[in-house]
């Protein structure tokens, strides 16, 4: 009986995904469609071939799709062992922007490590790691996941710092509100109470819509 328990639970941690899978290659597809679709009258124009930026787009979607094989056959569970770390190399990453040498900036927004043969943004890596972070956090927290502390505001100062960089460093709204977003979902499917991100939300509307008026009335 324990041998066939133990086949089955092979059996379903080798078992795909179809659903993930498909959504991924859907999603994939149509944001190469997008980009052939803003960027051909400029690749045209300035290299004389319309697939210039896509074919560097289809060659990045190939390797992401190459990782996300070789990453989907590492058990989970060892991720969890570098929770902190994840944390600690998120805030490194996104501080790194302001290393002279190494920091690329554009119309004034400095959001890039550009190593010279290669050149990325660290918020999309810092979007992976805070959810290795967050994953083992809520577990190891989830018999006080209801109570205020330990289910939400804990979580939600641990994630401030990465918001201050995000947003007066980097000038990086777009992925602030994106991590929020992704943060509060993983919260909330914890089980971290509702009603305390429906009354810290009201409140900070109300806040935010006094100092549109103040600022409205002032010019």
């Amino acid at each position: 009986m324990a041998k066939i328990k133990s086949k089955e639970l092979k059996t379903k941690d080798k078992s795909v995904d179809f659903i993930l899978v498909v959504t991924v290659l859907i999603m994939l597809s149509l944001g190469i469609v997008m980009v052939l679709s803003a960027s051909s009258p400029s690749a045209l124009a300035e290299n004389g071939k319309s697939y210039t930026y896509v074919a560097t787009q289809g060659f990045s979607a190939v390797l992401g799709l190459i990782l996300m094989t070789i990453i989907s056959k590492i058990d989970y569970r060892i991720y969890k062992k570098f929770w902190k770390i994840a944390y600690i190399v998120t805030i490194l990453l996104l501080l790194a922007v302001l290393i002279p040498g190494i920091k690329g900036d554009s119309h004034g927004a400095v959001r890039w490590i550009d190593l010279g043969f290669i050149s990325f943004q660290p918020s999309e890596i810092a979007k992976i790691a805070l959810v290795v972070f967050y994953a083992a956090y809520l577990t190891n927290v989830r018999d006080k996941i209801g109570k205020f502390w330990e289910g939400f505001l804990a979580p939600i100062l641990l994630l401030a710092p990465v918001l201050l960089i995000l947003v007066f460093v980097q000038s990086h709204l777009s992925a602030s509100v994106l991590i929020v977003l992704i943060v509060a979902i993983m919260m909330i499917m914890a089980g971290s109470k509702l009603r305390y991100f429906i009354t810290f939300g009201s409140i900070g509307a109300i806040r935010w819509r006094r100092s549109t008026l103040y600022t409205c009335k002032i010019f």
